[in-house]
């Protein structure tokens, strides 16, 4: 494809197809010309760089989200469904918790949803800095949980590329772990169970249930500022 034929949202959408199927260190010009049937030279006319063109498919997919409107749902069910809603974008995109440990991430689509986030909290009744807090906390929370599903999604690759050895090397990690984890008497309970079927899955509804209860002190914050005697 000649360089004044491609544009620059297909480079981008092809892109994010690359890091959803190779991952952060899959992606380079030469693979994305590849899938484009062109140069990789074309891909730097319209993208400038590698470390722009991760930001743009960062964008890209920042925009993906749903963002509830605060004036038509409370604002604890709009947060809900705003951190389940980032939650699954990580998980269909697991490059993207590498990305937010080795770029200072911005564009469009993550600023909407960052001021999206503030105003809920706000239309709540938390200050401007209470707002900036509970948005990081969330944040932060929703971004942690993601990081599992990122590093298997990493490790599952890497055994997929190389071969047997690396399933191999895999799972005689995972026996270590869980060796050492049958030493300690809680680890043991829960790994002798059928529910335990992967040492370093996290429990079912874990998500959810801690989610939850950092609403819950969200909601005491704001039961306790609106009371007869509110904190200074």
């Amino acid at each position: 494809m000649a360089r004044d034929t491609l544009t620059r949202d297909q480079i981008i959408r092809t892109a994010v197809e690359l890091l959803d199927d190779e991952g952060l260190a899959g992606l380079n010009m030469r693979a994305l010309g590849a899938r484009l049937d062109s140069a990789a030279t074309a891909m730097y006319w319209h993208v400038k760089s590698k470390d722009n063109l991760v930001l743009l498919a960062t964008d890209q997919v920042w925009s993906e989200l749903t963002l509830p409107d605060p004036g038509t749902a409370d604002w604890r069910t709009a947060v809900t469904v705003m951190a389940t809603d980032l939650h699954a974008m990580f998980t269909r995109h697991p490059w993207l918790v590498q990305v937010l440990a080795a770029h200072l991430v911005y564009g469009e689509g993550k600023a909407r949803h960052d001021d999206r986030s503030l105003a809920l909290y706000e239309a709540a009744g938390l200050t401007a800095a209470q707002a900036d807090q509970a948005a990081g906390a969330v944040f932060t929370y929703v971004l942690g949980n993601a990081a599992g599903a990122a590093a298997t999604a990493s490790l599952t690759r890497k055994g997929n590329e190389g071969g047997s050895s690396a399933e191999k090397q895999f799972r005689h990690t995972m026996a270590e772990a869980r060796e050492i984890a049958m030493r300690y008497p809680r680890l043991r309970a829960r790994l002798e169970t059928q529910a335990a079927a992967d040492y370093a899955a996290a429990p079912e509804g874990a998500f959810e249930f801690g989610l939850r209860a950092l609403l819950n002190g969200l909601e005491q914050e704001l039961a306790a500022q609106s009371g007869p005697n509110p904190p200074r």
